[in-house]
Order: structure tokens, then sequence, then C-alpha cells
């Protein structure tokens, strides 16, 4: 079995070789593209009215607490659990040793996890799949439980965790926090603006669609090497099954459990692989630029002059057969799509807007709380909130018809937003709050209602323009892909035949797969503004109103109970 694994490594290195040109030459283009911005002096735009808080210190804790974790000896046992500001686990043998400064006995990165309540769900997820072998006690036994409360971390590629608690608050809790780690585990890397990552997920995309994969990916997550682990197991999952599987040493009874250890060991040893090859690769793309930098520097003009030549070209082939398709399979789908996204993201932000029954009970808050315990209460509606967005999942059906379309991502990263929207909220309340204390004839109920007001004010104007923001890079991103499938048989032949509009000296810095595929983008997002003018003013007019309304109602009725 061990040589079995070690041929991974081969194998890998062929990938990786098909793989670097992309990459290297997507890591120009983007290091030309923020030196572009340089020359222009563009700078980040910041529309927002809330202010933000500093990002918290990595080493900042958010959650500790005795837990029951199921160990590998398949037995329950106390743990202390810590998570950081980093968003990953810790798992300590107790209190004592964490205080001691000792090493965690585990340190959990949950990327791609699926965090599920009952052994009914988990079992279900599990079998998917693995249907091929017998059913067998492989989560934790019911019977033996040390609480009624278990939540079960479901982890692609890698060994399950099972948690259990007494009471359904602490599970709540810990769930909430176990979420945040998952999303920002799948997203944080990815969001980042540098030229590796830039780079990188173009390179990605542009690999998937050399093999054909123009459509939405469920395990783009987490770091490059990560998301590269992810893109190769899929293809060598086969060859394990076929390899490895067979030479497994196992009771039946135990067989799933050791396959499953079987991929995560092969997992784990691909990653080390990779992490090496991409370190490498990324040194030399830094390396590159460096010597690329004069030239772009110097003719920055001439290679701007170039590109926009080779646009033209490319226009007058693509842009009919483009706005066709676009009028003919895209346009029509696009009210659809746009209501099928909008309602659940829509009654996620009403939800943080509503604030009703934090202002009822202000007084109270007042002369019994400090205003931690404001910000406390609202950050415990957060769940509601994300509750509201997980309804998009209940529409992937309707996306999935027209458009094979991954829904995780956009709620991963919707639900980003709400939080960061909330903390926004508090950090500006309790600012304003503190402002208006200083002078000493404002009462703390008169700032803290003044406060309340702008803040919503503020609140109103950001998260609009956060949900516009959000809307139309979905209706893109679940779109785009067709069309470039549509396109590929067409266009796929002829796009190497436009390197001659390129320059030689400046053939590095200009690419015409991404051209090509910025015109096609174009021609896209002027439909989905058109659409979003038109349909979403209505639609969200209407749904706005009436959940207002709807959730106002309700918060008045707890309010009274």
């Amino acid at each position: 079995m061990i040589s079995g694994l070690c041929c991974l490594a081969g194998q890998v290195d062929e990938k990786i070789k098909e793989f670097a040109p992309i990459y290297r030459k997507q890591y120009s283009l983007a290091y030309l593209s923020q030196i572009r911005d340089e020359f222009e002096q563009r700078k980040e735009e910041h529309t927002q009215f809330l202010k933000q808080r500093a990002s918290p210190e990595p080493g900042k804790v958010l959650y500790e607490e005795n837990v029951h974790c199921f160990d590998d000896s398949r037995r329950w046992k106390v743990r202390y659990i810590v998570i950081r500001a980093t968003y990953i686990l810790e798992c300590y043998e107790s209190y004592k040793t964490f205080l001691k400064g000792s090493a965690p006995l585990h340190r959990l990165i949950p990327t791609g996890g699926s965090i599920l309540t009952t052994e009914e769900k988990y079992m279900e997820m599990i079998d998917q799949l693995h249907l091929a072998y017998v059913q067998e006690d492989f989560a934790p036994p019911v019977v033996g439980m040390p609480g009624q409360f278990p939540v079960y971390l479901r982890l692609p590629y890698r060994r399950d965790f099972y948690f259990c608690f007494q009471d359904e608050n602490s599970q709540v809790e810990f769930i909430s926090i176990l979420s945040d780690c998952v999303r920002h585990q799948n997203k944080d890397f990815l969001k980042k603006t540098t030229c590796e990552v830039k780079a990188f997920l173009k390179a990605i995309q542009l690999y998937g669609q050399k093999k054909g994969q123009y459509e939405s990916w469920d395990m783009l997550v987490g770091s490059d090497v990560r998301v590269l682990a992810n893109l190769f197991m899929e293809d060598l999952m086969p060859y394990l099954e076929k390899e490895l599987q067979p030479c497994l040493k196992s009771k039946r009874a135990d067989k799933r459990r050791v396959w499953f250890a079987t991929v995560e060991a092969a997992y784990f040893l691909l990653q080390e692989h990779l992490l090496e090859r991409i370190s490498t690769l990324k040194q030399e793309c830094q390396e590159m630029v460096k010597q690329q930098e004069v030239i772009m520097r110097s003719d920055m003009d001439q290679i701007t002059s170039s590109r926009a030549f080779l646009e033209g070209k490319l226009r007058a082939m693509v842009t009919e057969p483009a706005t066709k398709y676009c009028t003919e399979q895209v346009q029509p789908y696009l009210p659809a799509i746009l209501e099928e996204v909008m309602g659940p993201i829509s009654l996620g932000f009403i939800e943080a807007r509503d604030l009703s029954e934090i202002n009822d009970g202000i007084q109270y808050i007042c002369f019994c709380f400090s205003l931690k315990a404001l910000f406390k209460m609202s950050k415990a509606n957060l769940q509601s909130c994300y509750e509201k967005v997980n309804g998009l999942a209940d529409h992937v059906q309707e996306l999935q018809q027209p458009f094979n379309y991954c829904i995780k991502g956009l709620v991963d990263s919707t639900q980003i937003d709400l939080k960061q929207l909330m903390e926004n909220i508090e950090y500006t309340f309790e600012l304003l709050v503190r402002k208006a204390l200083e002078d000493p004839s404002v009462s703390l109920s008169m700032a803290m209602q003044k406060a309340s007001n702008r803040v919503l004010k503020q609140f109103d104007y950001d998260s609009s323009t956060v949900r516009k923001r959000i809307l139309q890079e979905a209706l893109i991103n679940i779109t785009l892909p067709s069309i470039k499938k549509h396109l590929a048989p067409s266009f796929k032949e002829e796009l190497p035949k436009f390197e001659q509009y390129i320059f030689a000296d400046y053939s590095n810095f200009i690419n015409v797969e991404n051209v090509y595929e910025d015109i096609i983008q174009q021609i896209l997002e002027k439909d989905v503004s058109m659409g979003m003018s038109h349909d979403h003013r209505k639609a969200s007019t209407h749904c706005l109103c009436k959940n207002v309304t709807d959730i106002r109602v309700i918060s008045k009725h707890k309010a009274l109970d």
C-alpha cells in the first residue's frame, strides 16, 4: 500500500506540469494589472457608511469549552476545545494541558466541511459516497452517547469528527462557531486580492476548461494547495479504488473505516507534495515578474494598445454569436434566476436589519446590562439570518435545470458578508454612543436611541450596496459558464490564430484566451445590468416590503410574549 501511495507523486507531477505554464502566464497578467492600477492611481473604493473594526489578532480566542469528543479508540472523552480568530479548531487533552502550553492533540482545519446533527442525515451522506460497502456501525453509536445533542462534522477526503452536548444551547453555540470556521476556511484565502490568488483562480478556471469542465465546482475551497489537492483527488480516486482497495486488510465490518483512513493518508501525502511544488512555482513566478517589471513599466502604453488591437479583432468574431446566445438562452432565464436567488438573500438581510427586539428592550438593557450585552443580543440573531440564506439550497434544483451551478460558494460568501455587516453595526453603534456620551447633558438612553436611528440608516445603504453586488455576481457566475461552454466548439480552434496580432515582445503580457473571455463577460454583464434594473426593482420592492412587514409583526408578537 505504501508503494501505491508513493506512486501518486509521479501522477501529481504530471498534472503540475500541465498547470504550471497556465499559472505562470496568469501571474504575469495579474502583476501587470497591479502595475496598471498603480499607474492610473486606482484605489480600492470604500462606499460603506458603517465603520469596520480592525481584524482581530490571530491569537484571539473566540470559543473555549470542555466538549465530549469521539476519539480514535471509538470512545467518548472530554476534551478542551479552543477556537481562535484563525478559525482553526484546537483539541487539547484537558484544560490543564492547555494552560501548560502543551501542543493540541488535533488542529482541525474544517475546509469543505458539512455539519449535521442526526445520525440518519450523516449516514445518508456517507452512503452516497460508498454505496458498495455494507452498512456498519460507522458513526458513533447512539447508545452510550454522553448527551442528546450530537454534532457530526463530515470532511472531504479526511476523517470525520464527532461531538456531543448535554443541552441544546451548547450545541447551537458550537455549531455557530464551527460554521464560521467552515465558511472562513472555505473563502478567506480565495477572497484575497494578491497577484498569487488572482493568478491561481484564473489558472484553475482555464485548467478546468481545457479538460471541458466549465461548470461551477463545489470543492473550490481553501488555500491554493487545498484546491489543487481537491482537484487532483477527483482524478486519483479511481486509481486508489482500483489499486489500493483490494490491498486493504481488515474485517468486513471495519472496511469502510480503513478505506477512509487510506484516502486520508493519500490526501495528506498529496498536499505535502503539492505544497513543495507550489511553493517552488510561486518563487519562480516572483523572480520572473521582477525581470518583466522593467518592460511592463516602460512599455505600458504600447502593451495596452496592442491588447486593444487584439480585442478589436476578437470582438468582431465573438460579438454576434455571443449576443445571440445571451438573447436566446440567458435573457429569458434571468428574471427567474434573480427571483430564486434574491428571495433567500433578501430575507437574510431583512432579518439582520430588524432590530426591533433589541429596540423594544433598550431601556431595560441600559439599566441592567452593559453595552456589550446589547451587542451580544444582536449576535444571537445572526444564526437566524444564516438560516434564511441557507434557503438558497432549496432553490438549487431550479438553477440546475438550465445551468449546472453549485450554490454552496454563494451561500458561504453571502453569510460572511452578513456577519461583517452585523459586526459593522455593533462597532459603529458603540462608537456613536461613546461619542455622544462625551457630552454630560446626554443620557445613555438618549445616546443609544440616536445612535440606533443613525446606524439603521447607514445599514440600509450598506446592505443595499452589498446585496446588489452579491446578486450581480451571482447572476454572472451562474450563467457565464454556459455561454463559454456553448461557444467553445466554435472558437477553441480559432483562438490560437489570433496570437499573430500580439507583438512578440509583449507575448508574456497579453493572453488571447483572457481577452476572449473578457469580451464574453462584458456582453453578459450588459444583459445582467439591464435585467437587474428592470426586474430587480419590481421584485425587490414587492419582496422587501412584504417581508419587512411580516418580520416586524412577528417581532412585536415575540416582544409581547
